[in-house]
């Protein structure tokens, strides 16, 4: 046993112990980082232009803080690159992290000396836990991959601003440094394709023991690994690989793809990371959920799925919840964010402890007909289709066809295949008769004569590495929304579909 895995040991067991002793104060920890919250906000611009300083509990946090977004908060992220302090947070942000928004163009999430350790302390969490459950640590003695973004920063306001996997990469430990993979340098590449390609080159003929990275360019990594190695398996080229994380995206679309290209069983950790705060983690090997991050600085609250465009919405603090449901999550953190939706969607799979499962975006979603399909009732379809079928999905995305030349309105599926099913009609009523199971509005616009069964539209291979690249959202921590209400992606979908 070498040095880093053998100190690795007791480090886990301590780390371990106090994961498993969190579960049990989870609620008391959550109310006591919300009268922290509050005591620190007071203070600032946003806690005087809402009153925090008169909120003594939850009922008056719910009265104060309005449920809002990016756009909605903008206008403080505004003052705070204008230089101000004090606005959202004490102090100014020590980094802006900058992600891609939908309507609002970039984003940038404000991250405080105070929360910095909430994103670096979540994967290493994770891999500790790992190590505590399995008795694996021989891992940490290999090389470890992380495909991220870039680690060079801009300024924006005087503030070091870049993606949150460059930041984090940051604050990778000095005794791992010689263990981390790509260099420096290839992780600064902007290019996606340049950059992979160098990552090829350098990790290829290395003792790999963890590879990590969100799972749709984790796969393409592996393609071009196994296209420059004569189609051999990823546990052939690295056969000591011992560790996959992933994290970012509903990981089921992509994992009987990604085991395939394995070529082998790998321990693989889940994770729930964002800009705007490392929330959950697989703690148990195999188990169902992810472990949600309840005394690390941010107070989480949940709106009932149905109600998060309502005028006046229902919210939950942790000790509410009931499992089964499907919720918006609302942050408010050490960093400055007040009641802030971060537009994904949970459903816990038990609350004691507490372990949820991500189920979709809130503005992914289709309901041009008043049917509101989510992101989890689409991909539990295709991917029970897929096995049924014996097909195996590359990528997918879905829109409504409203206008049709003859016939009823219907959903329009653009589905990727690694392994076409051997008939695609037979396929395609497979789908629809598990959405219609799984969707009981869905369900009766089908039986009501409203919508007709779902099409399928067969795309060429790399069609959806194309359309991302044609949009300057290729690799990085970039994804393919799998749910439209409009025709935008679709109508630019059309010139790869077979």
């Amino acid at each position: 046993m070498k040095i880093k895995s053998f100190l690795a040991r007791p480090y886990a067991s301590i780390v371990h112990s106090k994961v498993r002793k969190g579960m049990a104060t989870a609620v008391a920890d959550q109310q006591a980082i919300m009268q922290y919250l509050i005591k620190q906000g007071s203070r600032t611009v946003f806690g005087k232009d809402h009153n925090l300083s008169q909120v003594k509990n939850y009922e008056d946090f719910k009265k104060a803080v309005p449920v809002r977004d990016y756009e909605a908060i903008s206008p403080y992220i505004d003052k705070i690159k204008n230089g101000e302090q004090n606005v959202l947070w004490k102090g100014k942000p020590i980094y802006f992290a900058k992600t891609s928004g939908t309507t609002s163009g970039a984003k940038y999430i404000p991250i405080s000396k105070e929360s910095i350790g909430n994103h670096i302390s979540g994967a290493r969490d994770a891999l500790l836990c790992y190590m505590a459950e399995s008795g694996n640590t021989s891992f940490a003695d290999g090389k470890m991959i992380f495909l991220s973004g870039s680690p060079e920063m801009e300024r924006v306001g005087g503030i070091p601003t870049g993606r949150l996997s460059g930041i984090v990469n940051h604050y990778i430990p000095r005794y791992l440094r010689g263990n981390q993979l790509p260099s420096y340098e290839t992780n600064c590449i902007e290019d996606w394709e340049v950059k992979l390609d160098k990552i090829v080159k350098e990790t290829m003929s290395e003792n790999m023991t963890l590879i990590s990275g969100i799972p749709p360019w984790m796969q393409m990594y592996f393609d071009w690994l196994m296209q420059r190695n004569e189609g051999k398996k990823i546990t052939q080229l690295f056969p000591k690989l011992q560790v996959i994380v992933h994290g970012g995206v509903n990981f089921e679309p992509y994992k009987a793809r990604l085991i395939d290209s394995l070529g082998g069983k790998i321990d693989m950790i889940e994770t729930f990371p964002a800009s705007e705060g490392f929330f959950a983690f697989q703690d148990v090997i195999g188990g169902a959920g992810l472990l949600l991050n309840t005394a690390s600085g941010i107070f989480f609250e949940f709106i009932p799925a149905a109600e998060i465009h309502s005028d006046n919405p229902k919210r939950l603090s942790l000790g509410e919840v009931k499992v089964g449901e499907n919720y918006a999550l609302i942050v408010s953190t050490n960093a400055g964010l007040w009641g802030y939706s971060i537009g994904d969607t949970v459903r816990f799979v038990s609350t004691d402890p507490y372990r949820l499962v991500v189920t979709g975006r809130i503005k992914h979603f289709i309901s041009a007909f008043g049917e509101h399909v989510i992101g989890e009732e689409v991909e539990y379809a295709i991917m029970n289709a897929a096995k049924d079928h014996a097909a195996q999905i590359t990528e997918f995305t879905i829109a409504p066809a409203i206008q049709v030349s003859e016939g009823l309105p219907y959903h329009e599926w653009f589905v990727e295949f690694e392994k076409q099913p051997a008939n695609i009609a037979a396929f395609a009523t497979t789908v629809n008769n598990y959405l219609r199971g799984k969707n009981i509005y869905y369900e009766d616009l089908i039986s009501g004569g409203i919508l007709q069964t779902l099409k399928i539209r067969v795309m060429k291979k790399n069609t959806f590495i194309e359309y991302m690249k044609s949009i300057g959202k290729l690799g990085g921590q970039n994804k393919v929304p799998r749910l439209g209400n409009d025709r935008k992606i679709a109508d630019a979908l059309k010139p790869w579909v077979m």
